[in-house]
């Protein structure tokens, strides 16, 4: 992968970034995709944010080997705080974490989402938080993609501004993902029954406490949820 190849991952995720958009990609390692963007002309510009040192330090050096220096800034700092106000920023870009790390992004800065109108987010595990985020926060679902690459399966969550209502089987399955039902979709769930089934098998002989018992019932509960979506 480089700043002209994608993988399938980020590919899929530049796939959602609109013509035009003044972009900060947050926890952006290399700075491939806002490389990537600018030299396909659908970022106008852009801020590639990202908090550990050497990660920081690659990204400086890869805009400036890609001669992107005026199109892209590069800041080292604590999630959205990458964002200025003058930066106008309108696309949010989050890929390569879990949901639940993505969610605490989002929440420990929400200032600096004053002017963006979309937000790309690629969870690696947990989507369900991310959802469950949104519904609190006033902002819908307008895509999700699955896909797999490397043998790992990932979601793509791309969100607008708005009002939504989700089943609690479409928070923890994708609203577009259980109507699409993919091939990947539905190994992913039947995997994920499956496994809940054996931690439910382990347990059978646990000594039944109230811990348990609530693992147990939430267990059933998760498997007859996938169940029925996937019937």
């Amino acid at each position: 992968m480089n700043a002209q190849k994608l993988s399938k991952r980020l590919e899929s995720v530049a796939f959602f970034v609109p013509t035009g958009a003044v972009l900060a990609d947050i926890g952006s390692d290399h700075a491939y995709l806002p490389c990537y963007l600018i030299h396909k002309g659908i970022a106008a510009r852009a801020v590639a944010g990202e908090v550990v040192k050497g990660p920081y330090e690659s990204a400086v050096r890869q805009v400036r080997t890609e001669e992107l220096t005026e199109k892209i800034i590069v800041r080292m700092a604590d999630g959205l705080a990458a964002i200025e106000e003058s930066d106008r920023v309108d696309t949010v870009t989050i890929a390569g974490m879990g949901g639940p790390l993505i969610v605490s992004i989002l929440e420990k800065h929400p200032g600096a989402l004053k002017s963006v109108t979309r937000l790309i987010l690629q969870p690696n595990i947990h989507a369900k938080v991310i959802r469950e985020w949104a519904l609190k926060n006033g902002w819908a679902l307008q895509d999700e993609v699955i896909l797999e690459e490397d043998e790992k399966v990932y979601e793509v969550l791309v969100l607008q501004r708005g009002a939504m209502a989700l089943t609690e089987a479409e928070i923890l399955l994708g609203k577009q993902l259980l109507a699409n039902r993919t091939n990947i979709f539905v190994q992913k769930w039947s995997r994920e029954v499956a496994n809940w089934q054996r931690v439910l098998t382990s347990i059978e002989k646990a000594d039944a406490t109230a811990e348990i018992e609530a693992k147990r019932a939430e267990l059933n509960h998760l498997i007859s949820l996938v169940q029925e979506a996937l019937a």
